[in-house]
């Protein structure tokens, strides 16, 4: 099955009905890195409260999407549309879309010489102008919600990579997105604290944030997605739900990737 088919405009078998309209779109989306065509007429739409993960070998293309969506790569052709809205070239109505659009990286990317609190309010405050107040209540409550808030005194250094990285998703959350993208982000951790990590997403999507995650985990995949995405040399191969897909795969590629990933 090639990618011009495995876009379709009615919603996958499975999801939700409680989904709200698109929420983020994109149309013959383009991109390469010299001669490597990293992203190939990619066409997809994420609808509000979806959570959607991608997956695929190594070089297909999903971080690269992924951080095309917030423009922290810009794309050759096509378009990208959130929540209606074309992205932004440059200056503050980009800072706007990014407080809009949160992004967990596979590397925390903490403000090392910050307390964990300055982390969580830093954004609030200084891009969404809230009361220090204010911006430290919700913090607060966010590190709690992710389970960490006894740590909020804390340096980064202080604290393991889970909890680093749950911290990390608290302060995308701060910003009060409208979507939240996730690249890989248990990928850099020990194996002990990736559930921790994965729990917090688990709960997050349960609560109906909208979300695209890219991962490895295919067992938050299965619980967690209504709909997998498949991707393989800068194409979308294949989307499913979790169930048709992990059951059964269409494309001689996924196949493949599958029977690698779910044998070890």
């Amino acid at each position: 099955m090639d990618h011009g088919e495995a876009t379709t405009t009615t919603e996958p078998a499975g999801t939700s009905p409680t989904l709200g309209p698109p929420l983020v779109e994109l149309k013959d989306v383009n991109k390469h890195f010299g001669d490597l065509h990293v992203l190939q007429d990619i066409d997809l739409t994420v609808r509000k409260g979806e959570v959607l993960v991608v997956i695929g070998p190594s070089g297909s293309g999903k971080s690269t999407l992924c951080r095309a969506i917030n423009r922290l790569e810009t794309i050759d052709s096509g378009e990208i549309r959130i929540d209606g809205q074309p992205l932004p070239e440059e200056g503050k109505a980009l800072a706007k879309l990014r407080a809009d659009v949160g992004m967990v990286f596979q590397a925390f990317n903490l403000f090392a010489h910050k307390t964990i609190l300055e982390n969580v309010t830093l954004g609030p405050i200084k891009v969404r102008r809230e009361r220090t107040s204010a911006a430290k209540e919700r913090a607060l409550a966010l590190l709690d919600r992710v389970g960490v808030k006894n740590q909020a005194g804390k340096m980064p250094a202080q604290l393991s990579g889970g909890q680093q990285q749950r911290v990390a998703i608290a302060r995308a959350l701060a910003m009060q997105p409208k979507v939240m993208l996730f690249d890989e982000p248990t990928s850099a951790l020990d194996p002990e604290m990736i559930n921790e990590v994965l729990d917090v997403m688990v709960a997050l999507a349960k609560e109906g944030m909208t979300m695209i995650v890219v991962t490895h985990e295919m067992g938050f995949a299965r619980k967690a997605a209504n709909r997998v995405v498949f991707m393989s040399d800068g194409q979308i191969v294949e989307e499913a739900t979790p169930e048709e897909f992990f059951t059964a795969p269409r494309s001689d590629r996924a196949k493949d990737f599958l029977s690698k990933i779910l044998s070890h």
